[in-house]
C-alpha cells in the first residue's frame, strides 16, 4: 500500500527534483490550483528543481503562453517539457512519410507545425519540411486530438481509420492520455483516437507518458539545468494512473498518484480517502505509486 500523505512538504525534502504533470494537477485548462502552485513553489524556494512534464501535443512556446493566460506564475516552475516537443523529433524525421494528414484542432494545434523549443527542430522542419495532405493523399498520420475536440468521439473516426489502416498509414501520437478535464467538461485526446486505430489493425507510435521518449527529453534538459540526478532524487507527480504513475514505474522512478484528478470523488474525498477502495482499485491496475494524496498543495 503507498503512503498516503496530505500535504507534499510531508516528503518534499526526499527529493531534488519532480517531474511534474499539468492538466488535473497544477490546473484544469481554465485556471490554476492554488494549492499546488503554493506547493510548487515552496519546493523551488528551498532548492527543488520543478519540471513540468505534459502530455499536450503542443510544444513548449505555446504551453508556456498558455500557462500564462489562464495565470500559472513562472516562478512556480523551472521547465516544460511536452508530449509535442518529443513527436517533433520524430514527425521531422519523417517517421511518418513525407506526406502526412494531420488529424486535430486548427488553428489550436498550429504551433506543433512552427513552434520549436530546440533550435534543432527548427533546423529539420526547413531542411527537411514535411507536407500536410488529404487522408487519401497521405504516408503517415499526425494524431494531436480530435478534430473538435469538445464534441468528437473516436467512433466519428472508424471510416477514415479504415482507409489509413488499409493504406498502411503509420500514426505519431502526439498526446498519450484517453481523456481531459477542461473545467467541468471530461473531452477526448489524441490517444483515445491512437487506441481505436490500434484496435483496428493500425500502427501507432507513442512519443509521451508513459512512453520512454519524452522521459528520455526530460532527463536531458533536467541535466542542462542542475547537472546528472540519480533516479532517486526525482519524483513524479501526476493523476493519469496509466500515464503518470506508469511512466514512473517503468522508469524506476518515485511518484506521488493524486486521486481527485481524474479518478475524483472515486476514493472519497481529497481530505477523507477511502483506502480499503483506493487498495482494491490499485491491485486491480497493478499500479503501485510510492504516494497517493488527493490533490497537490
Amino acid at each position: 500500500m503507498p503512503q498516503i500523505i496530505t500535504t507534499f512538504a510531508e516528503i518534499a525534502s526526499r527529493y531534488r527534483a519532480v517531474y511534474c504533470d499539468l492538466w488535473g494537477c497544477v490546473h484544469d485548462g481554465v485556471k490554476p490550483f492554488p494549492g499546488a502552485v503554493a506547493a510548487l513553489q515552496a519546493f523551488r524556494a528551498n532548492g527543488g528543481t520543478v519540471i513540468l512534464v505534459s502530455n499536450a501535443p503542443r510544444p513548449k512556446p505555446s504551453v508556456l503562453t498558455q500557462l500564462d493566460r489562464i495565470g500559472v506564475p513562472r516562478d512556480a516552475y523551472d521547465e516544460v517539457i511536452t508530449s509535442g516537443d518529443a513527436t517533433q523529433y520524430a514527425f521531422l524525421s519523417a517517421a511518418a512519410g513525407h506526406k502526412v494528414h494531420h488529424i486535430g484542432p486548427m488553428p489550436k494545434d498550429q504551433p506543433f507545425f512552427d513552434e520549436f523549443a530546440d533550435p534543432i527542430l527548427a533546423d529539420m522542419a526547413a531542411a527537411n519540411p514535411i507536407d500536410l495532405v488529404p487522408l487519401a493523399e497521405a504516408e503517415g498520420i499526425i494524431c494531436t486530438g480530435p478534430n473538435s475536440e469538445f464534441d468528437d468521439t473516436p467512433d466519428d473516426y472508424r471510416a477514415a481509420f479504415l482507409l489509413a489502416k488499409t493504406n498502411g498509414l503509420k500514426m505519431l501520437c502526439a498526446n498519450p492520455d484517453i481523456v481531459v478535464d477542461y473545467g467541468d467538461k471530461r473531452i477526448y485526446c489524441a490517444g483515445a483516437l491512437a487506441a481505436l486505430y490500434e484496435e483496428m489493425g493500425g500502427e501507432v507510435l507513442y512519443f509521451g507518458k508513459p512512453h520512454p521518449p519524452i522521459y528520455d527529453l526530460a532527463r536531458r534538459r533536467l541535466t542542462a539545468l542542475k547537472g546528472h540526478m540519480a533516479d532517486e532524487d526525482i519524483l513524479c507527480i501526476g493523476d493519469g494512473i496509466n500515464t503518470d504513475i506508469l511512466g514512473a514505474m517503468q522508469e524506476n522512478l518515485d511518484s506521488l498518484f493524486l486521486t481527485e484528478g481524474l479518478n475524483a470523488g472515486q476514493f472519497g474525498t481529497a481530505d477523507a480517502l477511502d483506502k480499503t477502495a483506493l487498495t482494491a482499485w490499485l491491485l486491480a491496475e497493478q499500479r503501485n505509486p510510492t504516494y497517493v494524496m488527493g490533490m497537490l498543495r
